[in-house]
């Protein structure tokens, strides 16, 4: 994916890189040896602390730990095994993998590092207030318990529950506006279709899908009705942290069973070209392209596209 694919990445992307640039500069990360005072790089200290914590780890798993690239872990741990501070030993049953464990010189090694470190970082925030230093250790845990949820999880769809009308409103807003620059008359447009629906709709014949992934709702399908024999897919929609765990095929595919048990002869939509993803959603599951037409709404010039499955 590149800025170009995805250009709603921006805002966070550049967050993220600004606050690298900052906090290395701050702790002097560029100029380790100098701000703890250790002759060791950024990379040795750190694999001198993971191995520390282990009598013994297994190479494979410390690069996959610090993330680093088989050569380069295989050069600093020869220069730290020529320094004394580690041993390589073979493994007891697979002589394809090494094992790596530090001596007591590279064990006090990183203890050194390791309160040398803590005092640093100390430094950095004494001079903060109680209420500043609150709010620093509440957005870090924060930014890690986000930035290392895992990417894929349980997906379950369910019926609207009290808040979630108002949510399906708020998240299609937004996003649109996010991705594509709508402006607030697309905003406008699915308050009327969720008003519609929330005011009177039949539940024999027309439903509402909110899919949640790690226990939060990321998307939402309506399937509503056209005419005794039509039925109209609405509101497609996944936020950008699910995609890529099927949740919007499994919407739409519930959309399609639904209509198909209610007695409806087919089921149609109308999209727009430039959204791709779902468009290539609406082809999996059988959906046929069967007219387009220009358009300009929501503050721009589109392309509208009908779409039409028979049950």
């Amino acid at each position: 994916m590149t800025a170009k694919d995805a250009p709603w990445l921006g805002p966070t992307v550049d967050a993220i890189r600004s606050f690298n640039r900052f906090y290395t500069s701050l702790i002097g990360a560029l100029d380790y040896a100098g701000r703890l005072g250790t002759p060791y790089s950024l990379t040795e200290a750190r694999v001198l602390y993971e191995l520390n914590q282990q009598e013994r780890t297994a190479v494979p798993r410390l690069r996959e730990t610090i993330r680093a690239e088989a050569a380069h872990l295989s050069r600093v741990l020869a220069r730290l095994e020529k320094a004394g501070l580690v041993v390589r030993e073979e493994h007891p049953t697979d002589r394809r993998v090494h094992l790596v464990r530090p001596t007591a010189a590279g064990r006090e090694a990183a203890a050194l590092l390791d309160e040398r470190s803590w005092e640093a970082v100390g430094d950095l925030v004494a001079r903060l207030g109680e209420g500043q230093r609150r709010r620093l250790t509440e957005a870090l845990r924060t930014a890690q318990e986000v930035l290392s949820r895992p990417r894929v999880g349980t997906v379950v769809l369910r019926g609207p529950r009290p808040g979630d009308l108002g949510w399906v409103i708020r998240a299609n807003g937004a996003l649109y506006a996010e991705q594509f620059g709508w402006n607030e008359e697309y905003e406008a447009l699915v308050t009327r279709i969720v008003g519609d629906f929330a005011s009177g709709h039949d539940p024999a014949r027309e439903a509402l899908w909110i899919a949640e992934f790690d226990g939060e709702p990321v998307g939402c399908v309506m399937c509503v009705r056209e005419s005794d024999e039509t039925a109209r897919l609405r509101l497609l929609l996944v936020a950008p942290t699910a995609r890529g765990n099927g949740v919007g095929d499994r919407l739409v595919s519930q959309c399609v069973c639904f209509a198909r048990q209610a007695g409806y002869r087919e089921i149609v939509l109308w999209t727009n070209d430039v959204l791709a993803a779902a468009r290539k959603i609406y082809e999996r599951h059988g959906f046929e392209l069967v007219a387009e037409k220009p358009h300009h709404s929501f503050g721009k010039d589109l392309m509208g596209q009908d779409w039409v499955m028979t049950l």
